[in-house]
């Protein structure tokens, strides 16, 4: 389950669904360490290189016990993606509940912000934000679905993002569709990645590109 915190927006998606859902704190704790471990090792060895034995050798639980919840490598990457969307539809609530951006233009500095800040400082989240940054290795299948079944990655973040752009500027700011957003989505992916390639913080001047470039295609939808 995506969780996307107090305040934040819901959608109907359709997960990929966990063998099992942890209902006790404890098995809700061991969960959590198997996402850490995730991640720790994307950022060691990317996706390529990750197993499911080391995964569960770093969180310090049996093999055994990864496979309760998880059916494999897919189902460990998509937990953790819908984990990161989460954590940024959280983040970002916050920033917009605190400034109140009353156009596109400061709803888009501050999405920009809060992706980029994950970036610098999550871990595994530049090799797996919302999906795999960089060529997925074959036998991991279908990885344009880890955040919903029916809809790609892209597209199931640009529908929440129209929702939250609804609820924040509404008829007054008049947010752009969900087109509109997953076409910003993808310059942004493509202007982003140029920005951390040969710098672990981003480029900043790439940065404040990928601001400006966001912001003049979407401005229209304003008027």
């Amino acid at each position: 389950m995506v969780e996307r915190g107090s305040g934040a927006v819901t959608a109907e998606v359709t997960e990929p669904e966990l063998r099992r859902r942890p209902v006790q704190q404890r098995s809700q704790l061991r969960l959590e360490r198997l996402l850490d471990a995730c991640a720790e090792l994307l950022d060691q060895g990317g996706a390529a290189g990750l197993t499911t034995k080391e995964v569960a050798a770093r969180a310090g639980v049996p093999i055994g016990t990864l496979y309760q919840f998880f059916t494999g490598k897919q189902s460990l990457l998509a937990a953790l993606a819908r984990r990161n969307l989460g954590s940024y539809l959280a983040r970002l609530t916050r920033r917009l509940d605190a400034e109140s951006p009353r156009d596109i233009g400061g709803f888009v500095d501050l999405a920009v912000e809060e992706f980029v800040a994950m970036k610098r400082a999550v871990p595994g989240f530049a090799a797996l934000d919302f999906g795999l940054t960089g060529p997925a290795p074959a036998a991991l299948g279908d990885v344009e679905h880890l955040l919903d079944l029916t809809i790609d990655n892209n597209g199931t973040v640009a529908q929440l993002l129209h929702q939250l752009t609804a609820k924040h500027l509404g008829s007054a700011g008049g947010g752009p569709g969900p087109l509109a957003l997953r076409v910003a989505l993808e310059c942004a992916d493509a202007v982003l990645k140029l920005a951390f390639q040969h710098d672990r913080e981003g480029d900043p001047a790439l940065i404040a590109e990928c601001k400006a470039v966001l912001r003049r295609y979407l401005a229209p939808a304003s008027n």
